[in-house]
């Protein structure tokens, strides 16, 4: 798994360079022996993982996928929630501003005010929410793999190296409850980002330009945030057709725009 993590994409290493890589991070967690890891690039090798020539060390075409998975699946290098979430929330946020602003007919500078203190608390809320849950889902999903390895490694009939076995894979995620940990930091920046970001822009539009063009412009960027960039991105990443994709995301935004106008008109 730290060999798959650690090499990308066509990039190659010495096998004296990729044990250092690997001694660096499970320093003061493990020791892997240089025949530990000969046998097991030979393995990866029988199973079409690795190329190694002139000790040197490659991952083949399915080794890259595999590694994109572990990636995606422990390290979330494919944030898919974090950025629907982002541009959902920002968008629903910013349009309910905007008309709130419009049909209260506010002043700017309260409006502003306004606008700004609501934006910053659904961004920061977004970023303490993806921060807290995303340590809580992830040591819940590594307690059930570690379950499932350790289930795996019981099968090995020599009991000292399955013992060695067994103690490489509690300090293999001991080291990435530090990587994990730098993950879901990430995952909760760029959600916080990309709400405030897709709720800025209707808003400063309809705070800086002149009345009818600011209502129209706001609008205007709210259906190109929702219908081209969410729809978009979450028709590629759901590999669902566009026009279901849209559908459902106008059904959920118009049912959360009117939601909170109708609880702001009767508080």
């Amino acid at each position: 798994m730290i060999v798959l993590l650690n090499l990308g994409k066509g990039h190659q290493l010495e096998l004296q360079s990729l044990k250092r890589r690997i001694d660096k991070i499970c320093a003061g967690h493990a020791h892997v022996e240089m025949n530990d890891l000969d046998r097991a690039l030979k393995e990866m090798a029988s199973e079409g993982l690795v190329l190694i020539q002139d000790r040197t060390v490659q991952l083949t075409e399915r080794g890259i996928r595999l590694g994109e998975e572990w990636r995606k699946l422990l390290l979330k290098k494919d944030p898919v929630i974090e950025v629907v979430a982002g541009l959902a929330d920002g968008s629903v946020t910013g349009l309910v501003v905007v008309l709130s602003a419009f049909i209260a007919g506010l002043a700017t500078n309260v409006a502003a005010f306004a606008a700004f203190l609501t934006l910053t608390s659904v961004a920061i809320t977004n970023f303490s929410s993806f921060m807290l849950g995303g340590i809580t889902e992830d040591l819940a999903d590594m307690i059930n793999l570690r379950a499932l390895m350790d289930y795996s490694l019981s099968d090995i009939p020599d009991k000292s190296e399955r013992d060695k076995s067994l103690a490489l894979v509690k300090h293999l995620f001991t080291v990435l409850h530090r990587e994990i940990g730098r993950a879901n930091l990430e995952a909760a920046a760029i959600c916080g980002m990309t709400t405030f970001l897709a709720g800025s822009m209707p808003i400063v539009a309809y705070l800086t330009l002149p009345s009818p063009l600011d209502i129209v412009l706001s609008l205007s960027l709210v259906g190109a945030i929702v219908g081209v960039f969410l729809v978009r991105y979450r028709s590629k990443k759901t590999r669902v057709h566009w026009k279901v994709t849209l559908f459902e995301t106008i059904v959920i935004v118009a049912i959360a725009v009117l939601a909170s106008l109708l609880l702001g008109r009767s508080a």
